[in-house]
């Protein structure tokens, strides 16, 4: 119990001197792995894939961000990119985000599809120095036109603010 409290007020103490980094005009850039072979949808089983982010804060707390990403998996690549933005909660590290994608699949044999989807996601920035964080999140993926392409997974990432 004692290690428990511990480790809560040392989030804590690391939370509150974070506060500066999300302030407006401070930039963002995250690359992360997601699926990490835990990503589960109905079309396959696992999925490895490297996601990158950037966005500037535009308000304090709130980041309008970009992105780009590759999953490869059997028997299809998809290559994305998109937009959306990301919210933190009282400066605490604590984040939602969600953004509009556009999916280019790669089936073997040369067959392409373009897919339209709402990606969202929650995590924490926990931070590591001043300005580098780990950045452990979930996220759900979710396509427009076919629901079984749909993804849900857990993704790590590394924050480095500016």
């Amino acid at each position: 119990m004692k290690k428990l409290v511990f480790l809560m007020v040392c989030l804590l103490v690391v939370s509150v001197s974070a506060h500066a980094q999300f302030e407006q005009g401070k930039w963002i850039i995250n690359p992360s792995f997601t699926g990490m072979g835990f990503s589960v949808s109905k079309a396959e089983k696992a999925q490895f894939g490297l996601g990158f982010k950037a966005g500037n804060f535009l308000a304090e707390g709130i980041a309008l961000m970009v992105e780009g990403g590759a999953d490869w998996s059997k028997p299809k690549s998809v290559y994305s990119l998109g937009t959306g933005g990301r919210f933190y909660f009282n400066k605490t590290g604590i984040y939602l985000g969600a953004g509009l994608r556009l999916d280019r699949e790669r089936l073997k044999g040369g067959y392409h599809h373009t897919e339209f989807g709402l990606g969202v996601d929650a995590g924490y920035a926990f931070f590591l120095s001043r300005t580098v964080t780990l950045e452990p999140a979930v996220y759900y993926n979710w396509c427009f036109n076919q629901g079984d392409m749909s993804k849900f997974g857990i993704k790590l990432g590394f924050g480095i603010y500016l």
